[in-house]
């Protein structure tokens, strides 16, 4: 945590939206087109599913089925959890990444590489393990989907968050592991290191807890979908700094540096620079010629003695008393 907060950007090297902007939408669309491309077998996906919830029965850590009881027996708590799950996913996520931009630049652009590469890394999950979540397994397994059973109160059908009639845009196989945790987490981290204010923190631990709580309630995802979601995040956040330096050596041999200042005229120039005075009415003086670390009552002395001094009195009258004395001859 310490250290998202010590980061700084590098001088000069502030984000500009006009590069950010592709950036993001090209990780995103990568993220989108493999979500759909990477389907997987539908019968493999099954069995990843009840394999996760075997592990958990093993262990007895398999709280999704009492969560799931709790939101489909009470509207006060399923309904709002539905629109948790299908709408915070996509909005605080960006709000707060927009919000680092403008407000945190310093610390901008390391955690939207944390986000962009643990987004990845998540899709490399979904390739290689595509899993069904409780929610489309067999009703044997005593799971139901919220999001159907309330589904006249939002914009969602039963095809998890997505729209009504754009199912086919999303792949519902892709719960392993968790992104919606995963993304959480980011959200909290951003809150609790970035706010000023104690709720803001308190936010910050909520959040993540509310939404691994949600997932499961709604049966969208299995606990050990969402310990994989926080895991992916732990891997994110160590690759950040290093794929940060390996993105400045490319930076500076792609991009030419100013050649560097011959010596002749770096000393040229601190010799011109020595000669002049920066204080008004002294431009172009000679520099003094006190020795560096006198009082500086002395170094007002000796420019007082630059100032022209008039000619004797004596000479001037003796030169009247002469004329004088060559008209009275």
């Amino acid at each position: 945590m310490e250290s998202v907060r010590m980061y700084t950007a590098p001088l000069g090297k502030r984000p500009r939206w006009w590069t950010e902007l592709p950036l993001i939408a090209v990780v995103y669309g990568l993220y989108s087109a493999g979500r759909l491309l990477v389907r997987g077998d539908v019968q493999s996906a099954v069995d990843h599913g009840v394999a996760i919830l075997d592990l958990e029965k093993t262990f007895r850590i398999n709280i999704e089925h009492s969560l799931n009881r709790l939101f489909t027996d009470h509207s006060a708590i399923g309904i709002p959890a539905d629109f948790a799950y299908a709408a915070l996913h996509y909005l605080l996520t960006p709000a707060l990444l927009v919000w680092l931009f403008r407000r945190r630049p310093d610390h901008y652009r390391r955690m939207r590489t944390w986000l962009m590469i643990s987004t990845l890394i998540g899709l490399i999950g979904f390739t290689l393990l595509p899993t069904c979540p409780p929610r489309l397994l067999d009703p044997s397994f005593g799971f139901v989907d919220t999001m159907r059973q309330y589904s006249e109160y939002g914009w969602w059908g039963g095809d998890a968050s997505a729209p009504r009639g754009l199912g086919g845009l999303t792949n519902q196989y892709a719960a392993m592991p968790s992104l919606h945790v995963g993304w959480a987490l980011w959200c909290g981290v951003v809150l609790w290191a970035q706010g000023r204010t104690i709720w803001t923190k308190i936010a910050g631990v909520a959040y993540p807890l509310l939404i691994t709580l949600v997932v499961m309630g709604t049966a969208n995802h299995y606990l050990l979908d969402a310990v994989a979601g926080a895991a992916v995040m732990g891997a994110g956040f160590l690759l950040a700094r290093p794929a940060l330096r390996l993105a400045e050596r490319i930076r500076a041999r792609l991009v030419p540096t100013a050649p560097p200042v011959p010596a002749e005229t770096a000393v040229a120039a601190a010799n011109v620079s020595a000669g002049c005075e920066t204080s008004a009415g002294t431009a172009g003086t000679a520099p003094s010629r006190v020795r560096p670390g006198a009082p500086e009552r002395l170094r007002e002395a000796d420019a007082s003695d630059q100032i022209p001094r008039q000619p004797a009195r004596g000479r001037a009258g003796d030169s009247r008393t002469d004329g004088a004395a060559t008209a009275a001859r």
